[in-house]
């Protein structure tokens, strides 16, 4: 299956229904791939596809045995300016979820949500995955259930790590601004797990790779 394009195709997708084509896509395999196979995939499943003679439908064939690389990581995020890598890195990376959180100090209130989901789709067809990460409403933090999840800690020791047997499957990035110290004081209360990042001061976007990587297991 190696180069064959993969092209999303939502998530009520099975064998021997024919889903129309876009325009974007029917020029995208046959002028720009030259060709009229592809993989299809969604709801966790990949299947073998073709582009129809009149270029109007995908045909979809056999499901194919790659299985959903993917996890159940959940990543709430204060939305920042620059939000592109975060989304692209996290979903190669195979969160299920990303949960936008406004905290005290969040500035990025206007986010163009369509755009990013586009990033979100692009990232999972290149990715190897068979599903797309979902973008849930935005939430305040404090309405948050903070009681099992893992945060990025700016106050932690460098070397703080999450502790073996956590069976946590959240991770919280702050905002560009930090946490302030009412949302620490609620992190804290309600027994959250604080980790350190390393040494250096680190972007938001990369910090959340960084967290990623050590709660991925």
């Amino acid at each position: 299956m190696k180069n064959i394009p993969r092209i999303f195709v939502g998530n009520d997708i099975q064998s021997g229904i024919q889903i129309p084509a876009s325009k974007d896509i029917a020029h995208y395999l046959t002028r720009v791939m030259r060709r009229n196979d592809c993989l299809c995939f969604g709801g966790g499943n990949e299947f073998c596809a073709t582009l129809s003679d009149d270029k109007k439908f995908i045909i979809i064939g056999d499901k194919t045995a790659h299985s959903d690389p993917s996890n159940n990581i959940t990543l709430m995020f204060a939305p920042i300016k620059r939000m592109d890598d975060m989304l692209n890195m996290a979903t190669q990376m195979g969160v299920a979820r990303f949960q936008p959180i406004i905290t005290e100090r969040t500035v990025a209130n206007h986010i163009n949500w369509g755009r990013m989901e586009k990033i979100i789709i692009e990232a999972a067809e290149q990715s190897n995955r068979n599903s797309v990460p979902q973008i849930l409403p935005a939430k305040k933090f404090t309405d948050l259930d903070l009681s099992n999840v893992v945060f990025a800690d700016e106050r932690a020791a460098y070397g703080k790590e999450i502790p073996t047997d956590s069976n946590a499957d959240t991770i919280l990035i702050g905002p560009e601004g930090g946490f302030s110290d009412a949302e620490f004081n609620a992190l804290d209360a309600a027994g959250a797990i604080g980790i350190g990042l390393g040494k250096t001061i680190l972007r938001a976007e990369v910090a959340a790779v960084v967290a990623l990587g050590k709660l991925i297991k």
